[in-house]
């Protein structure tokens, strides 16, 4: 392909030739030709010998201004080359996975920066983070078109990361025709979700292991759910045998899905649902002296930037304190994290600060992360974004 091309930095081409799949804007020369690239344009980048290492998406204006898409100076880039980063990805899954509900393509860990796709059936439903994909969006959905050729297709570009690049937000059906909830089987179980207005893509498949995980310590117990969402946890954990549900979050939405999947599942006689904000219900919980033998707390993102990290750590550990002030004897208490600058080392600290800050005494029994269908690529760390612990407590 004959492209402009954009020179790196001397001495600034490490990262790219250790693997990693980005370039920031002070590594490259952003002379006055760059600059004028309009953004999101396909380029060649060249070391500032002038030798060819990659082709890229390139956008003068983001602090990320230039994302591989191939190590093969001489591809070329149109739908055939997503068509194949498609069936690679699809190949992966269906070695994984038995039935068609996952997580298709997981941005640069699948080849496709800026890209995520979420597979509900016969139902496909992406979210176009970068200009760059953006702008190759007919080549992207083509390419849908001749792999999977899915009965319907749903751009939820509606997430807040898109105004870094410029981009408005959006929610579109560019094909077929979407129910107002979609099923969906996880673990053997159905459950609905709101691809259309949901939180995401309308379900969170990287809880998948975690869920299950949880689910075996739940038997005869009595569960709580915190930032329940669609109610993934405690409905795992009612088919596994609790007891009963109890599911706290403060959308409306969100509660009203986790009750349909409840009725559609047959178990809505062993769930309640309680519309507050968590920290204000945990000690409503907590002065009515309620126990549960399992408290699960999945929260949003607490830290979003560093600039947010101090606060966000504190809310850690005062949700594990909330929390682990619920657990009965003998009982369990699951957290997550899904914020990516909050270590793995960090996190366990604040929670197990907060365990002991109600005076209880733990053990760590397991470590989970994001599911298969949720790979990390190994020059990006941050792509490990999900912590999740399970502590018995004392």
């Amino acid at each position: 392909m004959s492209l402009p091309t954009v020179r790196i930095l001397p001495g600034h081409d490490k990262r790219l030739r250790g693997g990693g799949p980005w370039l920031y804007s002070n590594e490259v020369q952003m002379d006055r030709a760059a600059k004028s690239l309009e953004p999101g344009s396909l380029v060649r980048l060249v070391s500032h010998d002038g030798k060819a290492m990659a082709l890229a998406q390139f956008n003068a204006h983001s602090l990320i201004c230039a994302r591989v898409l191939t190590r093969n100076t001489e591809a070329t880039i149109d739908t055939r080359f997503f068509a194949r980063r498609f069936e690679r990805a699809l190949e992966l899954r269906s070695r994984l996975f038995e039935k068609p509900f996952y997580r298709l393509v997981h941005a640069e860990a699948d080849g496709l920066p800026g890209l995520i796709a979420d597979r509900y059936g016969d139902i496909l439903v992406l979210q176009i983070n970068t200009i760059g994909m953006q702008r190759l969006e007919p080549q992207l959905l083509e390419a849908i078109e001749q792999v999977l050729a899915p009965g319907a297709i749903v751009l939820r570009n509606d997430s807040a990361i898109r105004a870094l690049e410029g981009l408005p937000e959006e929610v579109r059906v560019v094909k077929g025709t979407v129910p107002a909830r979609v099923e969906l089987e996880e673990s053997g179980i159905p459950f609905l979700a709101d691809v259309l207005q949901g939180q995401k893509t309308g379900w969170f498949y990287d809880q998948r292991l975690n869920r299950a995980f949880a689910a075996r310590l739940a038997k005869g117990q009595r569960v709580l759910d915190l930032y329940s969402y669609g109610g993934g946890f405690g409905l795992t954990a009612l088919a596994q045998g609790a007891r009963e549900a109890l599911f706290v979050d403060r959308a409306e939405g969100a509660l009203a899905l986790a009750r349909a999947s409840a009725d559609r599942q047959g178990v809505v006689d062993r769930t309640s649902f309680l519309k507050k904000e968590v920290f204000e219900a945990c000690e409503e919980l907590a002065a009515e002296k309620a126990r549960f033998g399992l408290v699960v707390a999945d929260p949003p993102a607490f830290v979003k930037s560093k600039k947010d990290l101090a606060v966000g750590l504190r809310g850690y550990r005062k949700l594990a304190r909330q929390a682990a002030t619920l657990v009965g004897e003998a009982g369990f208490l699951c957290i997550a994290s899904c914020s990516h600058q909050v270590s793995e080392e960090d996190f366990g600290r604040e929670v197990f600060a907060g365990i002991r800050a109600a005076g209880r005494g733990a053990r760590l029994l397991y470590r989970g992360f994001a599911g298969p269908d949720h790979p990390v690529h190994p020059a990006l760390p941050e792509g490990a974004y999900l912590k999740f612990h399970a502590y018995a407590l004392d």
